[in-house]
């Protein structure tokens, strides 16, 4: 009897989210930190041989490294020969190279005129700084990155604008890749790999959101969003060549940007990744979004996979399992490669009548047919619609060791926070 009570109780927690907490650690922000916003767009990386390493980015320019697992963190601002224009994405690659790419801010009155990559062999830092070309006066932005396993070869995508915030009919948005074969020493030419182009508002007719990922034969699939929906591309030749026109992974009502009671701003921008842990699901490829599909004051998480590559994908499938007309928002997505787990993180209100706000991580062992849930922050919070909070959170897994990573703001000020989640 007391074997099954259990069962019951542990299952029970699992499918409501609550469980045993999860400790919370604050990252301290650099003593040299200067921007106001500080702490905000987080990104975190676990090193893939020595799983205490972590290091981790936020807006502006902070970086932060543990080597104890996250109990512990070490902060410092990251100072780059193109300027730091934020966007933090971390990295770390298979030989243990510590990388954090981000945007320019070159300090001539120009501003996103490139991808900037800046990696170190030593995770307190001393980097090194790279970056892809200068296309003219062309802005870029809201990039991210993708390793081959094969390979070594580094990936990344992002949003190209003929001119930013420009309302002219012949200014257009458009998804570009570059890649490097030495480790980030040097970048190829920027390519174009969205036939569909979108506007320059920086909103629902702009297309963005480009996020790679690579399949276990070392393809590279990448999705975004824009006018057209939720779009994917692809590429079986090291990005070479790519599908001269993307396919539609899913409808996204209500559009990209999207409205949040208590949020600065609030965006539904596509993640992509693809299982090549060898498993019951390997090559399957997910994208996980949230939208308005339930109405304004319900958005939701979803989640999409194909097992033919890209060229048809599944009906959208809802990650978080409340019933209550709440909001969900800003997620993000990994997994775990060593035994093809997914999790997923993302602010929840199912708790609250008001905008109070929690931290939940959701978790599918079965390629996505069921979740479960459990709240992973101690506290709620009350973000302040006056101040800037970002555009995305973050979460790593890695040999069961998972990481979820977010900002949180208490009477207007903004902490950062990550999970010991194991």
């Amino acid at each position: 009897m007391k074997c099954v009570l259990l069962f019951f109780c542990f299952s029970f927690a699992a499918l409501t989210g609550f469980s045993q907490e999860v400790r919370n650690v604050p990252l301290p922000r650099p003593a040299s930190a200067t921007y106001p916003y500080a702490q905000v767009e987080p990104s975190i990386a676990i090193h893939p041989t020595k799983n205490k390493w972590l290091i981790a980015g936020s807006v502006m320019n902070d970086y932060y490294y543990s080597k104890n697992g996250g109990k512990s963190w070490k902060s410092s601002s990251l100072r780059s020969t193109f300027g730091v224009g934020g966007d933090p994405v971390m990295h770390i690659d298979a030989k243990g190279r510590f990388y954090y790419f981000h945007l320019s801010s070159p300090g001539d009155g120009g501003r996103l005129d490139r991808m900037v990559c800046d990696y170190s062999d030593k995770i307190k830092g001393n980097w090194t700084s790279s970056a892809t070309a200068k296309i003219g006066e062309k802005a870029q932005d809201k990039q991210w990155v993708a390793e081959c396993p094969r390979t070594g070869n580094l990936y990344l995508t992002w949003t190209q604008f003929d001119r930013y915030d420009s309302d002219a009919p012949e200014d257009s948005s458009t998804i570009v890749f570059s890649k490097s074969t030495d480790r980030g020493e040097t970048w190829s030419l920027p390519k174009r790999i969205s036939k569909f182009a979108g506007d320059c508002l920086d909103g629902d007719n702009t297309v963005e959101g480009a996020v790679p990922a690579v399949g276990p034969n070392g393809e590279i699939y990448v999705s975004w969003s824009g006018p057209k929906g939720i779009r994917f591309n692809r590429s079986t030749d090291e990005g070479e060549t790519w599908l001269a026109e993307e396919i539609l992974v899913s409808d996204q009502p209500g559009g990209w940007a999207i409205d949040v009671p208590g949020m600065f701003r609030c965006n539904g921008l596509p993640i992509t990744a693809c299982d090549a842990s060898g498993g019951a699901y390997n090559g399957r490829i997910y994208v996980n979004w949230t939208d308005q599909r339930n109405g304004e004051d319900n958005t939701d998480v979803w989640l999409s996979f194909s097992d033919n590559k890209g060229d048809t994908w599944s009906e959208p499938i809802k990650v978080n399992q409340d019933s209550a007309q709440r909001q969900q928002f800003f997620t993000w997505m990994d997994i775990d490669q060593s035994n093809g787990k997914v999790y997923f993180v993302y602010y929840d209100r199912r708790n609250y009548e008001d905008n109070r706000t929690d931290v939940f991580m959701a978790t599918t062992i079965n390629g996505g047919k069921t979740f479960l849930e459990r709240r992973v922050s101690e506290s709620p919070f009350t973000p302040s619609d006056n101040i800037f909070f970002g555009d995305y959170i973050n979460i790593a897994a890695q040999n069961g060791v998972i990481r979820p990573i977010w900002s949180r703001m208490d009477n207007g000020k903004i902490s950062l926070w990550v999970g010991l989640v194991e």
